[in-house]
């Protein structure tokens, strides 16, 4: 029999421990289950980020290896290289317009896609969209790192060439043991980034995207220089697979849109930090479409070349390094040149990683439990998953896998769709920012239990048209029918039907939340609420 005096000793202990590992806090701001001073409203000291800060952010988005490698999605489609680079420059354009419109809460309130989706889908629905998000973000943070740790390898054996040639494997055969090595020194550089916060990243973005637009420059010099013309892809007639040119046009515009999908969906992670109204707006617009036309561009034109002077199409630049210091039988030059464009593409990889995947994955984590994690934890957690999920594996293995997670951005376009339908047409952009940080009937944004009915209902008829296409090409790649058409501009269809049919449905049945609160977010600091009142006195919007 165990008396109270043994037992007593271990749940304080138990609360000890708990406390010892909350996130530090700001005064006014106490860790509770839904605020903690990464999901606040963000502080006037806070917002550090100028006009130039959202161009160089801007160059991290659109000047990245999966930008480079975008026109091999373009032509795959069948389309020549010249109708390519109009797609992009379609693409692109488009990208920036829905760049503007979805970072404009941030701009304005201040608050990132966290806690916005918690007026939208209620304070306990927002946990789906924010779950869903950190779900897809693990395996793509995970095939970026080991993209990254592939760039590391590549730079390490431009010094040491017989690192390069190490044929020793890992995993089943599925590992090069230098890509494994390349992996933890890249993990080793992320954390050490990540210790910077997100308002003082300007300067290592600046260093990213000099380093990556300098190894874009001497790969595109090379290229023409060697070929003087733009390589065999642009002598290639277009050969749309499946309908005509339009179609196929359309095809990459979707692609393009769902390539930059979850960064659109996430601009507010980002434009919260803005100074002063209207700063990132410039850069959205302009640099935005034009780093991802530029880059993806360059990637079809040295990719063209490439393939004449080597004989192999390769896509990725890391690779193409690789190859090209075999080519040049590991001349001392082109060993210097690859090194720095080696490194290049791993500042590229540091950079892009850190804006599209660690810190909005972070802060979506941090939403899930604000009291133990922060936007610096959730990103080592995320890293940590990424790596655990084991990115070479269904890299080698699992095509159809790769197919599934590609098309998990079907979800990313109705969560988009209904953010900015309740924001721009149901709410006008009036938030009661207080509310969204209050878990019980206080708040009018807690609904019906929490949850905001009428926001799964359009994600549901958003997603429904897109998801038979997913799963017919996940089990036959070569099917095509008006399916798998619907999902290949899954984008599109599902943004505009999640978009109409929230905001009919909001017409028809209209929220008691509506028009309540502050058009614009002014304030240097945000204290949280008190005590839960009863459920009986609280106010409740359904």
């Amino acid at each position: 029999m165990t008396n109270s005096k043994e037992a007593g000793p271990h749940p304080s202990r138990w609360r000890r421990f708990l406390q010892y590992i909350e996130v530090p806090t700001d005064p006014g701001v106490p860790n509770t289950p839904w605020p903690n001073r990464d999901l606040i409203p963000m502080p006037k000291e806070r917002r550090t980020y100028k006009i130039w800060s959202y161009f160089i952010y801007w160059c991290i988005s659109g000047l990245c290896i999966s930008g480079y490698a975008a026109g091999s999605t373009l032509l795959a489609y069948g389309l020549d290289a010249q109708q390519a680079i109009v797609t992009l420059v379609v693409g692109g354009l488009i990208v920036g317009v829905l760049c503007v419109a979805c970072g404009w809460m941030g701009e304005r309130h201040h608050i990132g896609f966290t806690v916005a989706c918690r007026f939208s889908w209620g304070i306990r629905g927002a946990y789906f969209p924010v779950i869903v998000r950190v779900f897809v973000t693990i395996f793509w943070d995970g095939l970026q790192a080991y993209w990254g740790g592939q760039a590391v390898a590549v730079t390490i054996g431009a010094i040491i060439p017989g690192f390069t040639h190490m044929k020793q494997t890992l995993a089943g055969g599925t590992l090069l043991t230098k890509d494994f090595i390349g992996i933890i020194i890249y993990y080793m550089f992320f954390i050490a980034t990540m210790r910077i916060p997100p308002e003082r990243l300007q300067k290592p973005f600046i260093v990213s995207s000099v380093m990556f637009g300098g190894t874009l420059i001497g790969l595109l010099a090379w290229a023409v220089s060697n070929t003087h013309s733009g390589g065999p892809l642009f002598r290639q007639q277009a050969s749309p697979v499946h309908g005509g040119t339009g179609w196929s046009m359309l095809f990459g515009i979707t692609a393009i849109l769902g390539a930059w999908g979850g960064g659109t969906v996430g601009q507010s992670d980002w434009t919260r930090y803005a100074n002063r109204p209207y700063a990132p707006t410039l850069s959205q617009l302009i640099t935005a479409p034009f780093c991802i036309i530029v880059c993806a561009t360059i990637g079809i034109i040295v990719t063209s070349c490439a393939q004449e002077i080597v004989g192999s199409l390769i896509w990725e630049p890391f690779l193409l390094l690789a190859t090209l210091q075999d080519y040049y039988n590991d001349s001392p030059k082109v060993r210097a040149a690859i090194f720095f464009a080696g490194l290049g593409c791993v500042c590229a990889q540091l950079g892009i990683s850190i804006v599209l995947n660690s810190v909005s994955a972070g802060m979506d984590l941090s939403g899930v439990v604000p009291r133990y994690i922060n936007i610096r934890r959730g990103a080592y957690l995320l890293a940590f998953l990424g790596l655990a999920s084991n990115p070479w594996q269904y890299l080698s293995n699992a095509s159809t896998f790769l197919t599934v997670i590609s098309g998990f951005g079907i979800f990313f376009a109705p969560f988009s769709g209904i953010l900015l339908a309740d924001y721009f047409v149901v709410r006008r952009c009036v938030i009661k920012l207080e509310d969204c940080y209050i878990g019980d009937k206080r708040s009018i944004y807690w609904y019906r239990n929490g949850v905001h009915w009428r926001a799964p209902l359009a994600w549901v008829l958003g997603v429904f048209p897109t998801m038979p296409g997913l799963i017919m090409t996940t089990r036959d790649a070569t099917a095509w029918n008006v399916w798998v058409r619907i999902f290949h501009i899954a984008f599109f269809v599902g943004l505009l039907i999640s978009f109409v049919t929230f905001s009919v449905i909001c017409w028809v049945s209209p929220p008691g939340n509506v028009g309540i609160g502050v058009s614009y977010h002014e304030e240097s600091n945000f204290e949280a609420e008190g005590k839960p009142e009863t459920e009986e006195n609280g106010p409740v919007a359904v």
